[in-house]
């Protein structure tokens, strides 16, 4: 079946051309998920110091559930690639079905879990007083977000496995300034319902996800186009079947790699917590900036992973090399030209976030050191994704296990407390895990891309 949707990506673009069409949308839209946590950082930091720390810490344990949970759901966008790929478009409809059942589940669990644990994760990170409470606080605020914010990342990972990314991109920035408004009007106590700081920043995030959710239903409701893809019609059990296991065991795999990546980093930002808030602090506005940067990346990847799906489900090799190799070239490009912005921009990105001096002196060193990461951080993420549309899906979760948790973790805290290294030791913890992990799953994609190998010995690897 052929449809209007597939030539919003016009045929006649290929290679590079075709990807980038594709990548930038999907790049503004990783963004504007971004914004969503940058816009609160920004306001809450220059409303109070103690209070990003509040947010930071009540936001950790929370971002590790919810980038698990995304992880939990790419099989929508890798399957619903595949199938195009394989001439079965009608299909699609059944997968964007199934991830959305699968996202409330994900989604309702995870919140009832985040909200019940959030004063013994503070006592397991061992934090005390206020800074317990207030971010135990923040983070139950934020876990109600999670089943509205699921079931949108599914809804976009379906239109742009479809090369339809352009209205998701918009819904997602006019969230965004939702949330601009919610931030402005109750972080600094200006709104009727008594609440300011992190967790008046909780409840503009459970706002605007909510508002992004609705948004992007409704248009793929009205949409004509998502009828041809079967959005009604239903499969045979045994492919409905083949299709939830399928999701599932991509799913699993990418959340496995995400969950140990991500738990890394809040590791990592527990750390800065046994030091102080103000490191606290700091490395918030390290994770805001990394994270901004990182959305670059992370849209080139999904833009790569629908290409190299799609030469997947067809069973043309040749096109699953060229799209991987053409999103791995372009994100090292594009990362090494960023990162040279970022070191001799240090000390205007720090005074976005921060009005304090003591805050500034440890932030700004910290993000010039973090520069270093971008492009190997930039590599991996790609280089994993066209794994993982080739059906690879559990080496990128070894290499992330390895690279996060078996090298950042224990050089981290060597480096910033034995050695009193700091904020500065934290991110050259960072530094090496990136590196780490870049090279070997750059050096994966190429030995199964190599000349003479085929689709065949591929999967059975």
């Amino acid at each position: 079946m052929t449809t209007p949707a597939i030539t919003e990506i016009p045929t006649e673009r290929t290679g590079l051309s075709a990807l980038l069409t594709l990548a930038w949308p999907v790049i503004l839209s990783r963004l504007g998920i971004m914004a969503m946590g940058v816009t609160d950082a920004i306001v809450v930091g220059r409303y109070s110091a103690k209070e990003l720390a509040y947010h930071s810490l009540g936001w950790a344990p929370t971002m590790v559930v919810v980038t698990t949970g995304i992880g939990l759901l790419l099989g929508v966008q890798v399957l619903t690639a595949q199938l195009i790929g394989e001439g079965k478009e009608g299909d699609a409809g059944a997968i964007l079905r199934r991830g959305i059942i699968f996202a409330l589940g994900v989604g309702f669990i995870s919140a009832a879990g985040l909200y019940a644990l959030s004063d013994p994760l503070m006592a397991v990170m061992q934090l005390e007083g206020k800074l317990a409470t207030e971010s135990a606080a923040a983070m139950r605020i934020f876990s109600l977000s999670m089943p509205t914010y699921l079931v949108a990342v599914v809804c976009q990972f379906w239109l742009e496995a479809l090369k339809r990314p352009i209205p998701a991109m918009w819904i997602m920035w006019g969230a965004n300034a939702l949330n601009i408004f919610l931030d402005v009007w109750m972080v600094p106590g200006s709104s009727p319902f008594g609440v300011d700081g992190a967790v008046a920043a909780g409840w503009a995030t459970v706002g605007s996800r909510t508002a992004l959710m609705a948004g992007l239903i409704i248009y793929i409701l009205a949409w004509p186009g998502s009828r041809q893809y079967g959005l009604w019609l239903k499969v045979g059990q045994r492919e409905g079947r083949r299709y939830w296991r399928e999701m599932v065991r991509i799913g699993t795999a990418s959340a496995g790699s995400l969950f140990v990546e991500t738990a890394g980093f809040a590791g990592m930002n527990i750390m800065a917590g046994w030091i102080g808030g103000l490191t606290v602090a700091g490395f918030a506005i390290l994770l805001n900036v990394a994270g901004v940067v990182f959305m670059i990346p992370l849209g080139l990847a999904s833009a790569t992973a629908v290409f190299v799906g799609n030469g997947f489900g067809a069973r043309d090799f040749n096109r699953v090399r060229r799209y991987g190799w053409l999103g791995i070239g372009f994100t090292a490009a594009a990362l090494s030209i960023l990162a040279v912005f970022v070191w001799f921009g240090d000390e205007l990105v720090v005074s976005a976030y921060a009005k304090e001096a003591d805050l500034i002196a440890i932030a700004v060193p910290a993000i010039a050191l973090a520069a270093l990461f971008f492009t190997m951080d930039g590599i991996q993420v790609v280089a994993a994704n066209a794994l993982r549309a080739m059906d690879d899906v559990w080496i990128p979760t070894l290499t992330h296990t390895i690279s996060y948790v078996g090298v950042m973790l224990p050089l981290g805290w060597y480096l910033a407390i034995p050695m009193e290294m700091g904020l500065q030791g934290l991110v050259w913890g960072i530094v090496i895990a990136s590196m780490l992990a870049g090279m070997f799953l750059l050096a994966r994609f190429k030995w199964l891309t190599r000349p003479g190998a085929s689709l065949r010995a591929r999967r059975a690897a």
